[in-house]
């Protein structure tokens, strides 16, 4: 894990480079409450990058989840505790309650433990029940350390270049098959937002 200290002149020292923010901006400016898609691996300089934004992020009460929280309350995030294995019912209320309240949520599918980029049900449940759009995004860069975690974080080197890239926000369905398609419409969009910044 790195070191607290370490972090924040670590991350002031990164440049990045961003696709598509209209994406993003347009459901700011249109007051939709919306859910962040991301991968856990990318989680570091997104947290970064949209720090004091008033967004809430859903952690895990485990030992790893809380040196995040600690680091994310730190640098201007509210806190939605729980995990797909620990407290999941009460994140989903968390993150409804959130979202009602006119915050942003920032959800990992993956998370807290894996397997990595295998999207569970909790972002989809929370869309649902909230009425909230799903916008992906991610980002990617050359110059990086990746953990040896399960989800191989990502972890930017000094004055990296980083492309952050936002895909296309996409509603959820009521019922069962709205699940169901929105857990594998969660995948494509993942896939296809780190697609365009391949390209």
């Amino acid at each position: 894990m790195i070191a607290p200290a370490f972090i924040d002149p670590l991350a002031r020292s990164w440049r990045f480079r961003i696709r598509n923010c209209q994406r993003w901006q347009r459901l700011v400016e249109g007051r939709k409450p919306f859910i962040f898609l991301l991968w856990h691996e990318s989680l570091l300089p997104l947290l970064w990058q949209h720090r004091r934004q008033r967004i809430a992020i859903v952690v895990s009460e485990s030992l790893e989840g809380q040196y995040l929280s600690d680091f994310a309350r730190r640098i201007g995030y509210d806190l939605v505790l729980g995990s797909s294995t620990h407290g999941g019912t009460r994140a989903l209320r968390g993150a409804i309650r959130a979202l009602d309240d006119g915050c942003t949520i920032a959800i990992t599918p993956d998370g807290p433990r894996g397997p990595r980029r295998d999207v569970k049900p909790g972002i989809v449940r929370a869309a649902q029940r909230a009425g909230a759009m799903i916008l992906p995004l991610h980002a990617a860069t050359l110059s990086a350390w990746r953990l040896g975690s399960w989800d191989r974080m990502l972890v930017p080197k000094p004055f990296a270049a980083i492309d952050l890239a936002y895909g296309e926000p996409f509603a959820v369905s009521p019922g069962a098959g709205g699940l169901e398609a929105g857990l594998r419409q969660c995948a494509s969009a993942l896939a296809g937002v780190e697609q365009e910044l391949a390209t």
